[in-house]
């Protein structure tokens, strides 16, 4: 799939958040509705995703370059919440699309972004996911949207890697202490998750 059809007014801030993107050396990837439309069905969304590996320190540079992108804070005090939260608040200006951009720090983060691979939307190159580590990170999400994502990506890739959706969403059923992590994804995926 190559085209975001009713997403189309997120052109504009998509492209912002992907330039913003390349100024840290592809260092993250573009996550959420956007992402799930792309490697699953397209479903309306209304804003839109990021993960950057950045530490905190590097929380005024992203502010300062996202202001340059014409992506500003959308709240008071950004810098502190987002050095708590690991989360920055941003809105593109000019269409008022609301922009989260997650500080990434965990191994399977970094193996996402690592993993990733430029999609083709329109005139744009964004930084994807794979569908596997989509679906890991809307596992964990796990609201029902996520599993509805989830349900998607799986019909729309028939040949995914399951044993690295395995491993990695049994590490954060444990780790989180919510063994239906597991066992909801694995039911879509046609495993027992008891295997």
């Amino acid at each position: 799939m190559n085209s975001l059809g009713s997403l189309t007014p997120l052109l504009d801030p998509l492209a912002a958040l992907q330039r913003l993107l390349s100024r840290f050396n592809d260092r993250g990837i573009i996550i959420g509705g956007i992402a799930a439309s792309l490697l699953g069905r397209p479903r309306l969304t209304a804003d839109l995703d990021a993960l950057f590996l950045l530490s905190i320190d590097e929380i005024p540079h992203l502010i300062k370059s996202a202001n340059e992108e014409g992506i500003v804070p959308r709240m008071e005090n950004v810098e502190e919440f987002a050095k708590k939260h690991r989360v920055l608040l941003l809105r593109h200006r000019e269409s008022g699309t609301n922009i989260d951009i997650s500080l990434g720090i965990l191994p399977f983060e970094e193996e996402a972004v690592e993993h990733s691979r430029l999609y083709q939307v329109s005139s744009l190159s964004i930084r994807l996911p794979t569908p596997e580590d989509l679906i890991i990170l809307k596992a964990v999400a796990h609201r029902p949207i996520d599993m509805s994502d989830i349900k998607a990506i799986i019909e729309s890739h028939p040949d995914l890697d399951t044993q690295r959706i395995e491993t990695w969403v049994r590490q954060f059923a444990d780790g989180l202490e919510m063994p239906e992590l597991w066992g909801d994804i694995a039911e879509l995926l046609g495993k027992s998750g008891d295997d």
